[in-house]
């Protein structure tokens, strides 16, 4: 459906944000469990020393991933802190802190910077939306190395109502702008849940938005969008009768002055399909 020609990500001054990047962290010991023989080791203890041929061999969670091991959302319509968390290198998922390594989260997506919402965070490990099947996925990652991680915060949330056909934009939670928009038809519904922003790329293959914004998820009903992974994204569309309809194949179609201030949203910015 949808190609990058590697165009810039928004604009997100994350320095005007309330955040900092987090300093390095020390792990406190802790007991070891007994073993019985024969069982594997986790794959690896602490985060910092995960081998580099390790990392390159766990799956990669990107929108094209499917990842059966992956915890599911705890609260898929719960809004969160509005901290983002930035793979500035690639950087291992596990299923808990400590836990085991269960993915690996590439530092872009989609030819954009990796940002993904955090849902909880713990002693230095974030809880993260992955971007990947199924829907819900998350995974911890560890926030101790400033050399892989960046923490930022995004003020917005995008709110959609899909039965009432409603975009709603929060600004720290203050309503600022709303737009009817389409949404998936009966036999093709847009999915439920939280995800986010997770990347802003010029459409060169067809011509009904200049700009598509992809989501954290996919559809339920088809596994592909025209080759693609089947992508749920916020995008524009030419005609406006759709506006207050359920007309498309899952993803939000929203007008043009919509889409110029959605496309302006920090990346990784927490979207609700409600």
């Amino acid at each position: 459906m949808m190609r990058s020609r590697g165009i810039r990500s928004p604009t997100i001054d994350f320095r005007r944000a309330a955040t900092a990047v987090l300093g390095a962290l020390v792990l406190t010991a802790c007991g070891g469990q007994p073993q019985l023989p024969g069982t594997p080791p986790p794959l690896v203890m602490v985060p910092d020393t995960i081998a580099a041929h390790e990392l390159a061999a766990l799956p990669e969670s990107t929108t094209f991933g499917d990842l059966a091991a992956a915890p599911s959302d705890p609260a898929p319509q719960s809004e969160t802190t509005g901290v983002v968390v930035r793979a500035k290198q690639d950087l291992a998922v596990y299923d808990a802190p400590h836990g085991r390594a269960f993915a690996r989260l590439p530092a872009t997506q989609l030819a954009n910077p990796t940002w993904v919402p955090a849902i909880a965070e713990r002693e230095g490990w974030a809880q993260v939306l992955l971007p990947s099947r199924p829907n819900g996925s998350t995974g911890w990652v560890w926030l101790g190395s400033p050399e892989r991680t960046e923490k930022a915060r995004s003020p917005y949330v995008v709110v959609v109502d899909v039965d009432q056909r409603r975009l709603v934009l929060r600004e720290n939670g203050a309503e600022t702008a709303s737009w009817d928009v389409s949404v998936g038809a009966p036999a093709s519904p847009t999915p439920r849940g939280r995800t986010f922003i997770m990347a802003a790329i010029e459409e060169t293959v067809t011509k009904y938005s200049p700009i598509i914004l992809p989501l954290g998820t996919h559809s339920e009903t088809f596994s592909t969008y025209g080759g693609g992974p089947g992508t749920v994204a916020l995008h524009g569309w030419p005609d406006a009768s759709v506006f207050g309809q359920d007309r498309s194949d899952g993803c939000v179609r929203v007008p043009p002055d919509a889409l110029r201030t959605l496309t302006s949203l920090p990346l990784g910015t927490l979207v609700l399909l409600r």
